[in-house]
């Protein structure tokens, strides 16, 4: 399995080479602590932060010089004994939403690389009305997981867990604790009234458990077109091959056009995105795919060259990348779709009309790289390489994944903090899921209708649409996420 350095929305491994200057920007002129104090975590924490970070510039406490004296350093590092807080409140700019850390490096990389512990029930949670109690309604099964060999399936609902109600309160600690089994309580829903129904499911995490994010890819024939569909959830570049043999069964099939299901995907490898951008519109490695900005340190020695990524012609493995060579795409995207799912939708709207299905998504165009303390990483200082997890400092397990760029496509266009919104607004119903994949689901219909120019005939209105209070991936390191694993050389003056 390959391992690339884990990040959001950056686009390839850094090679960074650097040299002492006078510029402030080697990490040899930072402030040390005094030796007889413990605070390596803290000290890791700003050197990376005070290197890397996007808004370095906008947080006083990451100033160049905000410390004079190394005991004044020390004394800022002890202030906070809590590593997890220190960074919150010590280090993250306001407007920062998506940085965040983990106590142990080793379970955050395999999770970025879509390994996980999990019981194989993908869910999201809605708020009832003027209530704090939520319900839980199941989106997807994932295969060979627990669930699939459990009675339930996607469109269950499920009000309790334990015998214990759900609230906004108690969710975190009922479904995503430490217990690696916990049992649902099931409910019905009738006349827009949800109820407890007396069945339950006990489901189980398993350790290790690696999701293929091609979910599901189908080829219809309608009206005399031949539309593939395809429902990918998450970047996960381990499986580009899979990706890409899944383009090579809409060439094969002779698909001239196409419905990309984004709806639950989070994000992950933007190496990944750029490949699914390419698959769709076209490999000339001319076209710009997207460009970099870092913070100003960073962004000051770096070649446009070097900010610049393009459309691909082959994966990392060498294999050719199996193109539609579209002028249009329908995509289904929802709140749930982040990062690396909206860069694609960014990505190819210079080139391409993206008809965007479904409602506004996260609206994250930032990117983050995972951060150790490996302070001579050859990847560039405190980048994750895993050839290098012997050189990590053993006294300090801790992980950060800061926010480090934004992300423009072909246009210059950047700014969609807000979220993509869509061409054709249409949430998902509680009353009517569905089956994913299936000509008559309500997402997927509605996209197949406007390619068949044939909407009059069905019937888009929904009695309880969903809105999301939180979901099963937003819960994980994987959510709203990007993973930088192209190769690009950096070095500093």
């Amino acid at each position: 399995m390959k391992k690339y350095i884990a990040c959001f929305l950056v686009m390839g491994i850094l090679f960074v080479s650097c040299k002492k200057n006078d510029d402030g920007l080697d990490p040899g002129n930072q402030p040390e602590p005094e030796s007889e104090v413990d605070v390596v975590v803290q000290d890791f924490m700003w050197k990376a932060m005070n290197f890397w970070y996007f808004w370095q510039s906008n947080v006083p406490n990451l100033s160049d010089t905000r410390f004079s004296t190394n005991e004044e350093y020390t004394t800022f590092l002890e202030s906070e004994t809590d590593p997890g807080k220190f960074f919150d409140e010590k280090l993250s700019f306001s407007e920062d939403r998506f940085s965040f850390y983990n106590s142990d490096y080793t379970q955050l990389t395999q999770q970025l690389s879509g390994i996980s512990k999990n019981n194989g029930m993908e869910f999201g949670l809605g708020r009832f009305s003027g209530s704090d109690d939520l319900y839980g309604y199941v989106r997807y099964i994932l295969p060979n997981s627990d669930a699939s060999t459990k009675d339930i399936s996607r469109g269950e609902i499920f009000t309790g867990v334990n015998g214990e109600t759900l609230t906004i309160s108690n969710y975190i600690d009922l479904l995503f604790g430490d217990a690696d089994t916990y049992t649902l309580n099931m409910a019905t829903l009738s006349n827009n009234t949800i109820s407890p129904n007396g069945k339950e499911v006990e489901l189980t995490k398993q350790a290790n458990f690696a999701e293929n994010p091609v979910f599901l890819d189908k080829i219809f024939e309608i009206q005399g077109k031949t539309i593939g569909y395809l429902m990918y959830n998450g970047f996960t570049n381990e499986y580009d091959e899979d990706l890409n043999a899944a383009f090579g069964r809409f060439v094969d099939g002779g698909v001239t056009d196409l419905v990309l299901d984004l709806r639950y995907n989070g994000g992950g490898s933007v190496n990944s995105s750029r490949l699914l951008a390419s698959m769709i519109y076209g490999t000339n490695t001319s076209n710009l795919y997207i460009r970099q900005r870092w913070n100003a340190k960073i962004q000051a020695q770096l070649s446009s060259e070097q900010l610049e990524d393009y459309f691909a012609d082959t994966t990392n493995d060498g294999t050719p990348v199996n193109t539609l060579n579209l002028s249009k795409v329908y995509v289904l995207a929802t709140n749930s779709s982040a990062s690396a799912s909206e860069l694609v939708m960014n990505g190819l709207a210079p080139y391409m009309e993206v008809v965007h299905i479904g409602e506004t998504t996260r609206g994250k165009n930032e990117f983050s790289i995972t951060m150790v303390d490996d302070r001579e990483s050859n990847f560039g200082p405190y980048i994750y390489n895993p050839e290098r997890e012997s050189s990590i400092n053993p006294d300090n397990s801790w992980a950060i994944q800061p926010l480090v760029g934004r992300n423009e496509n072909a246009d210059g266009f950047f700014d969609y903090t807000e979220g993509l919104a869509p061409t054709i607004e249409l949430p998902e119903a509680l009353e009517n899921l569905g089956v994913l994949g299936d000509q008559n689901e309500r997402l997927l219909g509605r996209a197949l209708a406007e390619i068949a120019n044939d909407t009059g005939k069905f019937d888009f209105s929904a009695q309880m649409p969903i809105e999301v209070f939180e979901d099963s991936k937003m819960m994980s390191p994987m959510k709203n996420k990007a993973i930088l694993d192209k190769p690009m050389n950096i070095s500093f003056k």
